[in-house]
């Protein structure tokens, strides 16, 4: 029969081991998602390789927001170019 001191040693060491490589896995992520972090801290501009939003592309340009009450017109959801080009071809 195991004494219990050992059973309470075996145990503690488990415990520890599991704490151990819990930590450590996240210390890796945590590490790379920091690492990864840092390189979107990169120079914005119109030239640059990375495009976190449309601003980014136009050149001097400004929004041109509409009114609230600006009239855009109608528009129909089932009568989009692509629909009515799906729907003029023949089936096969």
């Amino acid at each position: 029969m195991p004494d219990t001191n050992t059973i309470a040693d075996g145990a503690m060491l488990t415990l520890i081991g599991l704490a151990l490589s819990t930590g450590f896995l996240l210390a890796l992520f945590i590490g790379f998602l920091v690492i990864a972090g840092f390189t979107k801290l990169r120079k914005i501009g119109p030239k640059s390789l990375v495009v976190r939003n449309l601003v980014d592309q136009m050149e001097g340009e400004q929004f041109q927001y509409l009114k609230p009450d600006a009239v855009t017109g109608n528009t129909d959801q089932l009568r989009t170019p692509e629909l009515l080009e799906q729907q003029n071809k023949p089936s096969s």
